[in-house]
């Protein structure tokens, strides 16, 4: 699908199979572009955080834990979750942040991993976060963290455990999750799955691709709010392994208050300390909408927003922008992203006339888009102010170049 007038991306959206979900989300009077960052408050989620604040908290304190369901929240959550990411509600806990998350399923990964592999390998262009929370679990296991940019040419039998982000968050493109999987798997190694930029957003099968272990967040496309609770998934086969995390919550009766640490059977001894009830709640309200969402169909619909947007800026900003993404929407995630020497000022310009997406060093313009309530007329009108941007240099005021602590 394409559209090369505005009456014909109003077409696309009046056929649009996805586009009554739009009305679950409260959007303020802008463009937003950057759902792989922060998805945006839903409604239902607004309502809940309202009752747990003012009903459960308020007036059932302490007893909210049980007549509340508080305590039930981690796997709640999850079972909403798994279908998701391709998983069951059984090998899926919410808890904890996407970093703590990784240190804990890296740490069970070495664990579980061949004698004598201590070898960790990623790539460099991998999440920040990741790698160092990799350098910290690499330091305190006796292990060595190894970057490559072809992590498949580098798997040998001296690699324990293989990290990556299925979708790169600067340029969107995306693993190959079963290939790289049983590749791994095919010199003995262990995989573990960052799945920050692809849940919600794309098609997962963690089961069905033989992953081992798996994090990634709420607060991007499952819109949970900003520092949602994250998740993880671990592989039936691995759910007996030693987590370094060992607080209450994850002990096997946490209100038998025993003193030496006895692990929960199976997935729960995955969880740490007590959950945030109000983040969680916002986040378990959220997921309500993808109740009814097929996820091929907002994959399609993913594919055909990106496509536009390549399209329109080759032809309306050919001469200011390249494309960091793959044009091929097999290999991209539900973003594109464009490099620009003065990127910094060109997107704080954007976002100033309307349109949020967001930047990412050196020289990133990234734009999300979530199938849910991204609309054609969004990136139709996007890519048309983006134009008259760059082609009015409107960027290069210094306003638009004083740097945020946030980018």
């Amino acid at each position: 699908m394409s559209a090369a007038t505005r009456a014909e991306a109003a077409a696309l959206d009046a056929a649009d199979p996805l586009a009554h979900h739009r009305a679950a989300f409260d959007l303020p009077d802008v463009i937003y572009l950057d759902g792989n960052s922060l998805g945006p408050l839903t409604r239902a989620a607004r309502e809940r955080v309202a009752t747990v604040v003012g009903e459960e908290w308020g007036e059932g304190l302490i007893r909210s834990w049980n007549t509340a369901g508080w305590v039930d929240l981690p796997t709640r959550v999850a079972a909403k979750i798994a279908p998701l990411i391709g998983a069951a509600p059984r090998d899926v806990i919410v808890t904890d942040s996407t970093s703590v998350n990784l240190f804990k399923v890296l740490s069970a990964a070495l664990s579980e991993a061949l004698p004598g592999r201590r070898t960790i390998l990623s790539e460099p262009g991998n999440f920040p976060t990741d790698l160092y929370i990799a350098e910290g679990v690499a330091a305190g296991e006796g292990a060595a963290l190894a970057l490559s940019d072809d992590p498949l040419a580098a798997l040998d039998e001296s690699v324990a455990v293989l990290m990556l982000t299925e979708v790169d968050y600067r340029t969107g493109r995306r693993h190959d999750m079963a290939r790289v999987t049983a590749a791994a798997h095919r010199v003995g190694a262990l995989t573990v799955w960052d799945l920050a930029h692809s849940a919600g957003a794309l098609p997962v099968d963690l089961a069905g691709a033989g992953a081992d272990f798996a994090v990634g967040c709420g607060y991007k496309y499952l819109n949970g709010g900003p520092g949602a609770p994250a998740f993880l998934y671990v592989a039936p086969q691995h759910q007996d392994a030693t987590q370094p995390l060992s607080g209450w919550f994850g002990h096997a009766a946490p209100f038998a208050f025993e003193p030496a640490y006895q692990p929960a059977a199976g997935i729960e001894r995955f969880l740490t300390g007590t959950p945030s009830v109000i983040a969680m709640s916002a986040l378990d309200a959220a997921l309500d909408v993808f109740a009814d969402v097929d996820l091929t169909a907002v994959a399609a619909k993913s594919a055909a927003l990106a496509d536009l947007m390549i399209a329109r800026v080759d032809a309306l900003c050919g001469d200011h922008l390249t494309l960091a993404s793959p044009r091929s929407a097999a290999t991209r995630g539900s973003q594109v992203s464009f490099r620009h020497p003065s990127g910094y000022p060109v997107m704080q310009a954007l976002i100033a006339a309307g349109v949020i997406g967001d930047f990412r060093a050196p020289d990133i313009l990234r734009f999300g888009f979530t199938p849910l309530y991204t609309r054609f007329v969004d990136v139709f009108d996007a890519v048309d102010i983006l134009a008259d941007i760059l082609a009015a240099r409107r960027w290069d005021a210094p306003q638009f170049h004083r740097r945020a602590a946030v980018t």
